[in-house]
């Protein structure tokens, strides 16, 4: 059964021991590197013998997420280096966690600063839960903006040209509709009581469903929640994204299978209704929807384990429409219609 806890104000506990969490949870020790961890008191019976962060609760919302990584990617075409996952942390860390608070002036002088020559690590010094933040979210977005390469044609002749900016896509392709709310820790019951870990994007069924970030295909298979489904593990092995509830009787692209590699972008599978069953190809879901989760995993035990952090990925969602990937039909699947070179992906 998953566990998630979402928090108004960050707690960063890190801890394999029961006596060490014990003393964490009473508010001990909030930082996440060696650097910044405080000492726990000097009567704990057991070491501390694993550090990670426990609770991630991503509240950034949608016009922080667009003005900074627009921040990000004007700095690059003036040859100076803004990055937008240290601008949102800086906010995260300057309000505790509050975004209520965010005002487009504190943005613009904390730029002003680094245009100026100072470090954001000098700036956010005296911030406490910065360390927090700028671990959580470059666990979320480090692979999200970035260089990558574009196969474009020129003249009749195709080559590869040079990119910088959103290397990261929409879970649904390009010209295909669907709609959504804010539906993270919605209530669920079939099984047992639950809260919903993930985001659902109601669509058609057969809507081809596109691998947000290249990596490498853990699950695919039946779960009698899920219907069928597929697992994705970024290369860093830091977010694991779930897509569930694909379409009966063809529910993955035809060649797509455990192990492989994916390239952002990628047909990966078709939205459709399938789950809450036993028995596998049964349509149990009354709307056709994809359900899309994303995990964040700092310590391999968290994986499948009572720790486990999944995200409210609705902002991420409506900040990734931004970049949907186009397809065209090739025999039974579809496929995209644009390659890209992402660098991040392993020789």
């Amino acid at each position: 059964m998953f566990l998630t806890i979402r928090l108004g104000k960050i707690i960063g506990l890190v801890t394999l021991t029961a006596v060490a969490a014990a003393f964490l949870s009473s508010g001990i020790g909030f930082v996440l590197s060696d650097k910044y961890y405080e000492t726990l008191p000097t009567d704990a019976s057991e070491e501390v013998e694993k550090k990670y962060i426990k609770w991630v609760d991503l509240s950034v919302p949608l016009k922080v997420m667009d003005k900074t990584f627009e921040l990000d990617v004007k700095s690059r075409q003036e040859n100076f280096k803004l990055s937008w996952i240290e601008l949102m942390a800086y906010l995260a860390a300057k309000y505790g966690g509050n975004f209520k608070y965010y005002k487009d002036e504190d943005l613009r002088k904390v730029v002003e600063r680094l245009q100026g020559g100072e470090k954001m690590e000098d700036i956010a010094a005296d911030l406490k839960y910065y360390p927090y933040y700028i671990e959580a979210y470059s666990a979320i977005f480090s692979e999200y903006v970035g260089p990558y390469k574009v196969l474009q044609e020129e003249n009749g002749e195709k080559k590869w040209v040079d990119k910088y900016g959103l290397k990261v896509f929409s879970p649904l392709a390009k010209g295909y509709s669907f709609s959504h709310c804010d539906d993270f820790g919605n209530g669920r019951s079939f099984g047992y009581k639950r809260k919903h870990l993930g985001h659902d994007l109601m669509g058609s069924v057969g809507t081809p469903v596109i691998a947000i970030e290249s990596g490498v295909v853990e699950v695919l298979g039946w779960n009698m929640y899920g219907g069928w489904r597929i697992g994705i593990r970024s290369f860093d092995k830091k977010r694991y994204y779930y897509y569930a509830h694909l379409r009966k009787d063809h529910p993955y692209h035809s060649d797509l299978a455990e192990g492989d590699i994916v390239t952002a972008g990628d047909v990966i599978g078709y939205l459709g209704m399938t789950g809450y069953s036993r028995k596998e190809n049964v349509n149990n879901i009354k709307t056709p929807h994809l359900h899309f989760g994303i995990q964040l995993i700092f310590d391999e035990s968290q994986k499948e384990g009572v720790n486990q952090i999944w995200i409210d990925a609705y902002n991420i969602t409506k900040f990734l429409q931004k970049n949907r990937s186009a397809v065209v039909k090739q025999d039974k699947d579809f496929v995209r219609a644009v390659q890209i070179y992402d660098p991040s992906i392993p020789d």
